[in-house]
């Protein structure tokens, strides 16, 4: 199976590399500057479940692609999207598989657009990773997972496929008959992990310790769960369980990338996580006017999005 990993950033990278290390026949779709960084310093992962060191990893670029791939594994931030696709969309041919690793449901409505559903499977990735200065790829938990399914929920022969591919790869995955659910999970625990720590500017272990902190992160997974809820995919008991943990354990360090984006004065992908949340749930709410936790949360993430416009040097 020819492998098209779109981004060799941490997390397309991280499960490409891995791919990459055993054996499977990958190539990393790259704009030039990373081109030249991994042409001078490899494909490097550093990870307590084993270190990776490619020399010179298989990349190409936008307009060098000519042919179409077996699958297309696409690991960009929403904001990033439009013109991933337009990278990308040589490589796409009548036997293509997508899997999208990005969060959020947004994404499927413009890879739909573009390559019709049949094309594009419901994916998503459990780890926290990020690049150093160097470009390597540190891998920052234990946490290594990569699930991904069909949106119709059967397992199909490309799944199959595809979870045969992975067999031997150095990270946890699963074909799931669930993507749909899986993925709204993540979603409603992402945004309220980045509602949270984005508007208290915090960790959970200092968010908690704070007066009311526990009872406002409580307050917004429960939000998001009400909105999934309505949408038709209620999370299930053990998942809202463990959730509440993890946002409420005392000296947790955890923090959501888009508070790391914003210490860097990046952009954030705001709109693909709180604001399509919030979008969704006014679109079936007869008066929109829920959830005032997630809505206070992503006005202070488009406030931080103005003034970064405002104040950014003009390029």
């Amino acid at each position: 199976m020819r492998i098209l990993v779109v981004g060799a950033g941490a997390i397309g990278g991280y499960f490409g590399g891995r791919l990459l290390a055993a054996g499977r026949d990958v190539t990393f779709l790259v704009r030039p500057r990373r081109a030249e960084q991994l042409a001078n310093t490899g494909l490097v992962i550093k990870s307590a479940k084993g270190d990776v060191a490619r020399p010179a990893p298989p990349i190409i670029l936008g307009d060098q692609l000519r042919e179409p791939f077996d699958l297309v594994l696409l690991s960009c931030k929403a904001y990033d999207l439009e013109g991933a696709i337009a990278s990308f969309a040589p490589a796409v041919g009548t036997g293509t598989m997508i899997l999208p690793l990005l969060n959020g449901m947004q994404h499927l409505d413009a890879l739909d657009a573009h390559f019709g559903n049949a094309r594009v499977l419901g994916g998503q990735c459990l780890i926290a990773a990020t690049l150093d200065q160097s470009g390597a790829i540190v891998h920052l938990n234990a946490d290594h997972q990569l699930t991904f399914g069909e949106r119709g929920g059967t397992i199909s022969n490309h799944v199959r496929a595809i979870a045969r591919e992975m067999e031997g790869a150095l990270f946890e995955h699963r074909a799931s008959d669930q993507i749909l659910l899986a993925m709204w999970e993540k979603w409603i625990f992402l945004a309220a992990l980045a509602g949270g720590t984005c508007l208290m500017r915090a960790s959970i272990g200092d968010i908690v310790r704070a007066p009311g902190g526990k009872k406002i992160m409580l307050d917004l997974l429960d939000e998001c769960r009400q909105t999934a809820a309505a949408n038709n995919y209620p999370p299930r008991d053990a998942f809202i369980e463990r959730s509440r943990a993890a946002l409420t354990a005392v000296g947790s360090p955890l923090t959501a990338s888009m508070l790391r984006d914003i210490e860097r004065h990046a952009p954030t992908e705001a709109d693909h996580i709180l604001g399509d949340l919030l979008r969704r749930r006014d679109e079936i709410e007869a008066e929109p006017t829920g959830a005032p936790l997630l809505r206070l949360a992503y006005a202070h993430l488009k406030a931080y999005e103005a003034r970064r416009a405002r104040t950014q040097p003009a390029r």
